[in-house]
C-alpha cells in the first residue's frame, strides 16, 4: 500500500481489492474513517490498513443492513 494519508473512493476499493459500490456500503455503515474535502469523499490510511487486516463479518452484515434501510425508505 502507498503512504499516502487519503483516498478517493475508487482509489480506496482498489486497495481493498473490492467493488466501489461495496465499499459505499462499508463507508454507510461507518465502518471506515472518511474525510470530506468539498464534494469529495476520502478514506483515511489508518482505516483502511486497520479493515483489511480484520474481520469483516461484523462489518458485512452492518453494510447489509444500512442496504436493506436504504431500500425500505425508497420503496
Amino acid at each position: 500500500m502507498e503512504s499516502r494519508l487519503l483516498y478517493d473512493r475508487k482509489e480506496a476499493a482498489r486497495q481493498l481489492s473490492i467493488s466501489v459500490r461495496s465499499l459505499d456500503y462499508i463507508i454507510a455503515a461507518k465502518v471506515l474513517d472518511t474525510r470530506r474535502i468539498g464534494r469529495k469523499v476520502l478514506v483515511t490510511r489508518g482505516s483502511l490498513m486497520r479493515y483489511a487486516s480484520g474481520n469483516h463479518f461484523d462489518a458485512i452484515k452492518e453494510s447489509t443492513a444500512v442496504l436493506n434501510d436504504a431500500s425500505s425508505k425508497c420503496a
